[in-house]
């Protein structure tokens, strides 16, 4: 199964305009909180440009998870304020996220493991998030899934769960166009011109936007777009592929969103069916078919710690990319070296859980206000000048 259909056809929706305030690369999770974070503060001009369809890139998996637990400050404060905005979604945007508060559950099966997941969980208590570690037997509790004995330790996070991208994506959009942005699909970004160390246009198969400020938001396209107005963003794309279990007319158990560590094996509840996959090894490129290749690594895994789980009955499945960093934690920044170009990209995998928090950092630093994170947290400088990267532990 492919995440993305073009249509022979592109269904221009808007007219591209010549002139923009700012142009934003890509129509999924990034692009279009950055958006919408900027037109509220009352920006106008504001174009965004979609080489696909809105939210068909990594955002359109079929569910994402949605939580603060992470062990770096940085990436917990993101995780923790885009929770606050999904608990009002509704209210605020219009679309139903089918918001899951089933909580994250993280398993250790090393003494390095659980020494981590406690490091982890004390700074997440420090700041704010309800997570504890939990004993093998009340991991097996909350998801019966599980063999106890399998693991030494779990760490719990019941606030945290599940919601669906796309809906999140829609409801962006829908008030971006409001407050007077233009999105347009099926628009190919290929040049970015620059002048004196300066953005001066961004050129598609539909013309030029003459425009000093470009927001890269283009997931795991964002090198491409990066090469183009000479900043280097070390983006790559790695194929994610995750199985969907056939409906039943009981469901499952309801169990936490679950990832081990070690095999990095993951499972959630899927309507009356369940959500499963393994990050196993993948090489670099933008082949995104999908296929059962990945099945051997998750049955391995699951004769491991979740035996009955093997072998599943497949219904369906789903292929996207995470856009890995060299560090595996996002870029969002201002680049120092090309004026008025910025970036927002390189989630690897965690994207769409922090997107309503990286937009509204993205806009502060655009407009250069104070913000809730240091302005450089993220910045490619830290790949550039060999600067400690953010170390990111729960994460597969």
């Amino acid at each position: 199964m492919v995440d993305v259909k073009v249509p022979l056809v592109p269904s221009y929706t808007q007219r591209q305009p010549e002139i923009a305030s700012i142009v934003i690369i890509g129509g999924g999770i990034m692009g279009m909180s950055a958006a919408w974070h900027l037109a509220s503060r009352g920006v106008t001009g504001i174009v965004v440009v979609e080489q696909h369809e809105i939210g068909r890139g990594s955002s359109a998996k079929p569910m994402g998870g949605v939580r603060a637990n992470f062990s770096d400050p940085m990436n917990v404060i993101l995780g923790k304020r885009s929770l606050e905005s999904f608990r009002t979604w509704k209210e605020d945007f219009g679309t139903n996220l089918e918001l899951a508060k089933v909580g994250y559950l993280f398993l250790a099966r090393s003494e390095e493991e659980v020494a981590n997941l406690e490091e982890a969980t004390k700074t997440q208590n420090e700041l704010g998030v309800n997570s504890s570690m939990i004993t093998p037997e009340q991991v097996a509790e909350v998801n019966p899934f599980i063999d106890p004995k399998a693991i030494l330790a779990g760490s719990l996070s019941p606030d945290d769960g599940y919601a669906c991208p796309a809906a999140a994506v829609e409801g962006y959009m829908r008030a971006a166009v409001e407050l007077g942005v233009t999105v347009m699909d099926h628009t190919e970004v290929l040049d970015i011109g620059t002048s004196g160390g300066a953005i001066e246009s961004v050129t598609t198969q539909r013309g030029v936007i003459r425009t000093e400020q470009v927001i890269c938001a283009a997931g795991a396209w964002s090198a491409k777009i990066g090469e183009m107005a000479g900043h280097t963003l070390p983006v790559v794309p790695v194929r994610r592929m995750i199985g969907l279990t056939t409906q039943m007319p009981q469901a499952h158990p309801t169990v936490p969103f679950t990832l081990d560590l070690s095999t990095t094996m993951y499972m959630h509840n899927y309507y009356n069916g369940m959500l499963l996959g393994i990050s196993h090894p993948q090489e670099p490129n933008f082949n995104r078919d999908y296929s059962f290749e990945w099945l051997d690594a998750f049955n391995s895994a699951a004769e491991v710690f979740a035996p009955s789980l093997r072998n599943p009955q497949l219904d369906s499945g789903w292929a996207g990319f995470y856009e890995n960093t060299p560090d595996r934690n996002a870029i969002i920044g201002a680049s120092e070296s090309v004026s008025g170009f910025y970036y927002c990209t390189g989630f690897s995998g965690h994207g769409f859980l922090q997107g309503p928090a990286a937009g509204e950092f993205m806009a502060d630093i655009v407009q250069d206000r104070p913000s809730f994170l240091p302005h450089d947290g993220y910045s490619t400088a830290r790949f550039e000048q060999d600067l400690k990267s953010v170390i990111e532990k729960n994460i597969i």
